[in-house]
């Protein structure tokens, strides 16, 4: 019920993010736009209204809406493996070698125009993972070790992007990297949408193929190993496809903080820490969380985007604060 509840809610966002902008569009309007692309309908509407609908604001909600829910997956299942609280995508360096690889694509033309963002974002990403993985030894490093190499590899790709994009990129160039590094959904069209469903839809279907396998990671890598579970494989298939969902959503949309962070430990106040509830919960959670947060920073100055990114943190760290606050326990 809880979930179906929160599904409805999933919609309900969506639809106030397609009504809000510049351009007030209502809820009629709205509903027979997409009625009559589907072909249910034939009802004669404004052609402007039609077209920032169907080609701007919908596709914009659903990227935002998939791009939360694949945030919060990995936030979760990061969570999970390594056993920290403060686990998230960007923990281990992914979204900072995506960011990289981008960045190298677009201002020093990395691959001589054969890659493109998308490809540039996944080879910084899985660059980075591999850093990761070689600097904690592989899957016998441990969880503090593991969580360590991350720290260090977001400080080296961040450092390279800065240096690439203080070197070599030109001053509108530095401005508009600088603003899609921050989390930036206005370039999203139905292609984007297409891709990064398709990718978090998988994502989340291997996640709850390994959802008993991640409650008995609650109990640590030995317990896990004591009942069969082969940790060194697991964690290899989960860390590469939260690599592969952190790379599609940064090579789209650019960094988005908090997400990844704060959204599971909301989950797992509404649904329990058991995976097969608390991933489907973390995915709704999420996609709420980011639909509203893309539609306040439309929303919050006249005529003006800011960063969701911005919006995102300053609403995320208030929350966390308020969850840290919520499960402290006297010593």
């Amino acid at each position: 019920m809880l979930l179906a509840f929160c599904a409805v809610l999933t919609l309900a966002a969506i639809a106030l993010s397609v009504r809000t902008g510049d351009l007030p569009i209502s809820p009629e309007t709205t509903f027979y736009a997409v009625t009559n692309s589907l072909g249910w309908t034939h009802v004669p509407l404004n052609r402007i209204h039609e077209s920032v609908v169907m080609d701007y604001r919908l596709s914009r909600a659903l990227a935002a809406a998939f791009c939360g829910a694949g945030l919060a997956l990995c936030g979760a299942v990061l969570q999970s493996l390594l056993r920290n609280a403060l686990a998230e995508p960007y923990v281990l360096g992914i979204s900072a070698g995506a960011s990289t690889g981008a960045v190298s694509v677009v201002v020093i033309g990395l691959g001589a125009g054969a890659l493109t963002l998308s490809m540039g974002a996944f080879v910084g990403a899985f660059v980075a993972f591999l850093f990761v993985a070689l600097l904690s030894n592989g899957t016998r490093g441990g969880t503090d070790r593991t969580i360590l190499s991350g720290v260090a590899a977001s400080q080296l790709f961040n450092a390279l992007t800065s240096y690439i994009v203080t070197t070599a990129a030109d001053a509108q160039q530095a401005r508009d990297i600088m603003f899609w590094l921050l989390g930036n959904f206005s370039g999203v069209r139905w292609p984007d949408v297409q891709l990064v469903s398709v990718v978090v839809l998988a994502g989340l279907v291997l996640c709850l193929l390994y959802a008993r396998v991640l409650d008995a990671f609650a109990f640590g890598d030995d317990a896990a190993a004591a009942l069969g579970i082969h940790v060194g494989r697991t964690r290899i298939v989960l860390f590469a496809g939260t690599a592969l969902m952190a790379a599609t959503i940064v090579s789209m949309v650019g960094s988005i903080g908090f997400v990844g962070l704060v959204v599971p430990h909301a989950a797992r106040f509404l649904a329990g820490p058991l995976h097969t509830r608390l991933l489907p919960a973390c995915a709704i959670t999420g996609a709420i969380f980011m639909v509203l947060a893309d539609t306040a920073s439309r929303a919050l100055i006249p005529h003006q985007v800011l960063p969701v990114g911005v919006v995102t943190a300053l609403v995320g760290v208030p929350f966390f604060s308020l969850i840290l606050y919520r499960f402290q326990r006297p010593s």
